[in-house]
């Protein structure tokens, strides 16, 4: 007898999970009264399947709205089994993968449009900036929505059970500031720097002259309007630029928050050196970046390589520090925020979903949906360590290995 939607879908995704699962053509299976539901809407979603196996099969059929999903997307993750065919008796496999062809052979599925696979040499000047721009340059005004007032991309700090994301985000600024040991009148480069949040921060709250450089020229413009309303001009300053083309050096700080994921593992030995060459004698680093929790580093899933961060890659903190010291940084601290990056992001999810008709009419149906599923997937990610996300403190020392370091973390 032929295995029926629901059954087929359930196969998939595993049998011990409180989600139904209900098809068009009447099938169910899963708990009746289950707040959770995945709906498989058409029989293209089974041609995603068959193409793409796993994860990015599952991803395109939810962007297409050939599968929707009913109740709070970081919870229906939360009780689906890790979305693997491995775990499936070989027969079975078989047999799921003689259905799926057959589905993908009658029903036509084009890749949505949304997703994107970048073309150059990897990590060419060139190419960078297609990649940034494919995922910044959507709307400013989108992301207002997702990110709040601060307009920060990146893991907050939540000082209490109870804080909002913008105190949080204020809080990691100043963490940032604390640990570079900002003070007025100092020099300070953001690399990568987004919408300019840490620029201002840093000039605003420690009077530090300070610049910011992003790929994105809508971060860029956004965010250069935003220093003229605060009257910040004469201290901080935001370009569309490379950092690798900084002309400046002799800065008393560097922070780079949020860049590494984009720099391969090949381009390490490169981007710390050129963090080096920047700074003074005395001059400090923090690095602030998602990593793997394992010793070897990936790529990232193909859900998210494809529709978020193409080329983005994850390495383990262990070679982040290993490659400071071997370009001549001395490590002074470290820590790990994950738990600080899963409520960061469900307050992005909240925020998203309280403007979620606003956001499809700027960006979209299938955008929209990609950060639905992309954030609330990253939740449970940092939740379960599958990701990490580690700030890493290194000092360049001067002549006769002084640090200019406090005898103890005044942060």
């Amino acid at each position: 007898m032929a295995m029926r939607v629901a059954e087929l879908f359930q196969s998939v995704i595993g049998e011990d999970t409180s989600v139904r699962v209900t098809g068009y053509d009447g099938s169910a299976v899963g708990p009746p009264d289950s707040p959770y539901a995945l709906r498989v809407r058409t029989p293209r979603a089974l041609s995603y399947l068959a193409s793409a196996p796993g994860s990015l099969g599952l991803a395109r059929a939810y962007v297409t709205g050939d599968i929707e999903i009913d109740g709070e997307m970081s919870a229906v993750l939360r009780e689906l089994a890790e979305v693997t065919l491995h775990s499936i008796p070989k027969e079975q496999r078989v047999k799921l993968f003689r259905t799926l062809l057959g589905y993908r052979l009658r029903h036509r599925a084009p890749i949505p449009p949304v997703e994107y696979r970048p073309r150059g040499r990897l990590h060419s000047k060139s190419r960078d900036a297609k990649v940034i721009s494919h995922h910044y340059d959507v709307s400013n005004r989108f992301y207002s929505w997702v990110l709040g007032p601060s307009m920060a991309y990146t893991c907050a700090v939540y000082p209490t059970d109870g804080a909002t994301l913008e105190e949080a985000q204020r809080t990691k600024h100043e963490l940032v500031a604390n640990k570079l040991g900002l003070k007025p009148g100092m020099r300070l480069l953001d690399v990568g720097c987004g919408w300019g949040g840490m620029v201002m921060h840093a000039a605003a709250e420690h009077g530090v002259k300070a610049l910011g450089v992003t790929l994105s020229r809508q971060q860029a413009e956004w965010a250069q309007k935003e220093i003229v309303e605060r009257g910040l001009t004469e201290l901080a300053e935001v370009r569309h630029l490379d950092y690798r083309d900084v002309p400046e050096t002799d800065f008393d700080a560097v922070s780079s928050i949020g860049l590494t994921e984009h720099i391969g593992a090949a381009q390490l030995p490169a981007y710390f050196g050129k963090l080096y060459s920047k700074l003074k004698p005395g001059g400090r680093l923090l690095n602030h970046c998602i990593t793997q929790p394992t010793a070897d580093g990936n790529e990232v899933d193909a859900f998210i390589g494809r529709y978020v961060f193409p080329d983005g890659e994850l390495h383990g903190v262990g070679l982040l520090v290993s490659e400071m010291n071997r370009q001549g940084f001395e490590v002074r601290h470290e820590e790990n925020l994950r738990e600080h990056y899963a409520r960061t992001l469900s307050g992005w999810c909240d925020n998203l979903e309280e403007h979620w008709d606003e956001a499809v009419r700027e960006v979209g149906d299938q955008r929209a949906r990609v950060w639905r599923l992309y954030m609330a997937a990253c939740v449970v990610g940092f939740e379960r360590n599958n990701i990490q996300l580690h700030q890493v403190l290194g000092v360049k020392l001067g002549e006769r290995g002084e640090s200019s370091m406090p005898l103890r973390p005044t942060w």
